[in-house]
């Protein structure tokens, strides 16, 4: 059975193409002005990645803040879920899901089988999140990809306070005209999210099995500050940023086959 998840981010879409639990094909795309574009191009793209055509595909369905906006899907999964099943789906064993998006960051307890025990979202301010990292990349003018590597060649500890982005970038030019180095200013930054995400992990409970997914999971200086606060080993699976739309899909598929048994879904 073939089956399609479209993730529909504040900054990114992603889809990937399912078959029989494998992901066959993917694709990503700013999501930009127009979510129902981007879903459309992005499920176009993974198709075309895949080699399959769209009449094949059973179901599609979708997550993210603008899932509603990809009218061709035939349902939705809210974004704690999606997330729970993709990265069951990834890794079953996984105990605990911290999912970093771009404005928001969310904190997922799973039981054995999968299952959602509990969880906590931060989507009030995007001091725990990927834009966070993104803004303060610009005031130190280096690459958002630099931020992590970058981080993880400090020689000291430099206390930063700020959550806000505003307040950070100020303090962070203060640190700069204080002649710290970029190093130490980057791991003061990639510390600081660390402690704010990792006091939304303690709501749901610490545990073992500790997987990182969204983009912000290719961040290594991330990984690390996260492992350090959490005293947990934090995994990345593999597409990371796709474990979402994989949740997705892989919800697609057991709707679909339930429903192709005759059994309540």
């Amino acid at each position: 059975m073939i089956t399609a998840g479209i993730d529909s981010g504040s900054q990114n879409t992603k889809a990937v193409v399912l078959e029989d639990g494998r992901i066959i094909g993917k694709a990503k795309s700013p999501t930009e002005f127009s979510a129902a574009k981007a879903a459309r191009m992005v499920y176009a793209a993974a198709l075309s990645d895949a080699g399959v055509s769209a009449d094949r595909v059973r179901a599609v369905w979708t997550t993210g803040t603008g899932r509603t906006m990809a009218d061709f899907a035939d349902s939705g999964i809210n974004e704690v879920s999606a997330a729970a099943r993709g990265a069951h789906a990834a890794a079953p064993g996984t105990g605990l899901v911290i999912d970093m998006g771009a404005e928001s960051s969310r904190a997922v307890r799973l039981l054995e089988g999968g299952a959602i025990r509990n969880y906590e979202i931060n989507d009030k301010c995007a001091s725990g999140a990927g834009t966070f990292i993104e803004s303060m990349a610009r005031t130190l003018e280096i690459a958002i990809e630099e931020m992590g590597p970058c981080s993880l060649r400090h020689t000291k500890d430099v206390p930063m306070n700020a959550q806000c982005v505003v307040f950070a970038e100020s303090e962070v030019i203060s640190l700069i005209h204080r002649r710290e180095k970029i190093e130490d200013i980057a791991y003061a930054i990639h510390v600081g999210i660390a402690n704010r995400v990792s006091s939304l992990v303690r709501r749901v409970g610490v545990t073992d099995n500790i997987m990182l997914i969204g983009g912000s999971a290719y961040n290594a200086g991330l990984v690390v500050c996260l492992s350090n606060e959490l005293g947990k080993p934090v995994s990345v699976p593999e597409n990371a940023e796709y474990i979402s739309a994989l949740g997705a899909a892989a919800r697609a598929a057991e709707k679909s086959a339930r429903q192709e048994t005759g059994a309540i879904a």
